[in-house]
């Protein structure tokens, strides 16, 4: 075959994308193949200034996106918040916190989304509150035992004064998963469970109360127009009866920010794709959260459109993680098990097989995903030469710190397999310019709950956060409007060649790489197609077609003979080829 890619950078025509509220109603169920972009607000674009990314600043940028190629876009949280945990304890679940803006921001925001055909799901997280919430200040103000306190996971304490914890469960944050509170009197009173920072009290999911107020929170974003939820801590919301004590693996890891002790339940020895459920905390994938997105279910139903639940369930076997996904529930869940395989072309072929049957079996589309607010960017993990554990971050002084150069090749031939497999991708800001995970940050700056909470044992989720670079040449590289000089976390200094205006029409940056691979990916139809591997390569190599594509990538060092015969048509390669062959960590898209 002859290697031949054209020098032009622009995308192949497409035909136009019609504009979202032209496609609601129709019953062509476009999360099944969309690409989601997900955008962390306090990150993405600086209107006015104040170092802390915002809402008009994500309006301002929409257009980038829409060029970009993606479906939709995901707003980690902007709701009212003492900002604890960056927006994930939230104190009004109707309302838009002053430093992202204003309702009318928001409302001219998924206008201005919907003009361009990108439709907008917003993230609710049910599973706590902020300790600054009404309700959690009327629990404190209230006696045990009473309705108020009730809203919450309240419980008095062991021994007799109530002064040890009502169990040993220990926060994902670090440090016991119980918080004491102080009566009016002064004296020592009940204990309340908090799976994450003490700031973030769960709720009593198994009260009626607590379940009506939320379905009103829903129909309150959908009256708006929004397009779906992402569900924060999806399977966290249900307690086991009881609270028994429990001891996790001592080798799980630690998710941060709306993520479990481990992939839930999975201990060394057990195959994430057994048929048989692992042993599962009781603090989370009880049976009783079924019946809580069941309701969500049916009051999303009440809407014209395709409206969408999607859960962030870190469960595993993927068997299990699949009743999220049933037919009166949600539409979708995030796939970790992709996201945690390794460079390995075995464990890949095993889980995008396992992750397509399981979906399957329920009448849903997989999902894929790379990278998000929680993980170490996979341009920087990918490359990693030592164990690091889900939400445990990177810095100066961790072990096996990545080769650059070596992950960003492998993230780009990663993005180049996934965006290829039918189902729905998820992209998180920044990983369309290569961005590496920020590892040099100053201690003083960090300000994940992790660090802290861990006494800085962990570093946390602050690397993957840092805000993205718009424009080379200023000292907030665009993210803030010009004369800006603060960023709330600050960004490396050699992130010039990386800002999405120095990439703009360079062949081989990996910004022009997204969007040939979301035009392709659209023209082809790779989202509602069908995956069949290609058979006759080695254990280090990935080989499908989809939809008349074929795609091979060389997940091995040794270079990989391209097919003589047969697809010739080059469409896509993640790295320059320079001969007929395909080099180590480097992916091809053929017709």
């Amino acid at each position: 075959m002859t290697i031949e890619t054209s020098p032009d950078p622009e995308t192949p025509e497409v035909p136009e994308t019609e504009a979202v509220s032209t496609l609601i109603g129709t019953g062509g169920e476009w999360w099944r193949s969309a690409v989601i972009y997900q955008i962390y607000p306090r990150s993405f674009s600086d209107s006015d200034g104040d170092g802390i990314g915002d809402l008009p600043g994500i309006t301002t940028r929409l257009d980038s996106l829409a060029e970009l190629g993606i479906d939709a876009i995901w707003l980690s949280p902007f709701m009212t918040s003492p900002q604890h945990d960056a927006g994930y304890d939230v104190a009004d679940y109707c309302d838009v916190d002053p430093i992202f803006g204003t309702l009318a921001d928001f409302d001219l925001m998924l206008e201005k989304a919907h003009a361009l055909g990108i439709r907008v799901i917003v993230d609710l997280v049910p599973n706590h509150t902020s300790w600054d919430h009404a309700w959690f200040k009327e629990a404190l103000a209230a006696a045990p035992g009473s309705p108020e306190r009730d809203r919450y996971m309240f419980r008095d304490g062991k021994g007799p004064n109530g002064d040890e914890m009502p169990n040993n469960w220990e926060s994902v944050f670090g440090g016991p998963m119980w918080e004491r509170v102080t009566n009016p009197d002064g004296t020592p009173g009940q204990w309340y469970l908090h799976i994450f920072d003490k700031s973030q009290p769960d709720l009593n999911w198994e009260n009626p109360w607590v379940r009506e107020r939320f379905h009103d929170i829903l129909r309150f974003w959908l009256d708006r127009g929004v397009d779906g939820f992402r569900v924060d801590v999806a399977h966290g919301m249900i307690k086991e009866a009881g609270l028994p004590d429990y001891t996790p693996p001592a080798d799980a890891g630690s998710m941060g920010g709306g993520t479990a002790d481990a992939l839930v339940g999975l201990e060394p020895g057990i195959d994430a794709d057994a048929s048989a459920d692992p042993p599962t905390p009781p603090y989370w994938a009880q049976d009783g959260v079924h019946d809580i997105f069941r309701g969500w279910h049916s009051v999303l139903e009440e809407y014209e459109g395709e409206r969408v639940l999607c859960a962030e369930a870190w469960v595993e076997p993927l068997t299990k993680l699949a009743r999220w996904v049933r037919p009166d529930e949600m539409q979708q869940a995030f796939n970790f098990t992709y996201l945690s395989a390794g460079w390995d072309a075995a464990e890949l072929r095993t889980v995008i097989d396992g992750s397509i049957a399981a979906f399957a079996t329920v009448g849903a589309p997989s999902t894929w995903v790379l990278s998000n607010h929680d993980v170490v960017r996979h341009a920087s993990r990918l490359a990693l030469e030592a164990e690091n554990l889900q939400g445990a971050g990177i810095g100066p002084n961790s072990p096996g710190l990545p080769d650059p150069v070596v992950g960003l090749r492998r993230a780009r031939a990663a993005t180049s397999i996934m965006l290829a497999l039918p189902g729905s991708a998820y992209v998180y800001q920044g990983e369309e310019l290569g961005l590496p995970e920020v590892i040099d940050l100053p201690d003083s700056a960090r300000q994940d709950p992790t660090w802290f909470r861990t006494d800085h044992e962990k570093y946390g989720r602050d690397g993957c956060r840092v805000p993205i670079p718009w424009e080379a040449g200023s000292p907030t590289y665009g993210f803030g409007p010009a004369g800006s000089t603060a960023s709330w976390l600050p960004q490396p200094g050699d992130w010039d060649e990386l800002a999405r205006a120095s990439q703009e029409g360079v062949a081989d940056s990996t910004l022009e790489l997204y969007k040939r691979a979301l035009a392709l990916r659209s023209l082809h139809g790779l989202g509602t197609g069908t995956l069949e591997w290609i058979p006759g390569y080695g254990p280090e190599v990935i080989a499908f077609r989809n939809n008349g594509v074929t795609v091979i990538a060389n997940l091995g060092q040794t270079p990989v003979e391209l097919p003589a015969e047969g697809p010739g048509e080059v469409l896509l390669t993640s790295e320059p080829l320079n001969e007929p062959a395909l080099p180590a960590d480097t992916a091809i898209w053929l017709l």
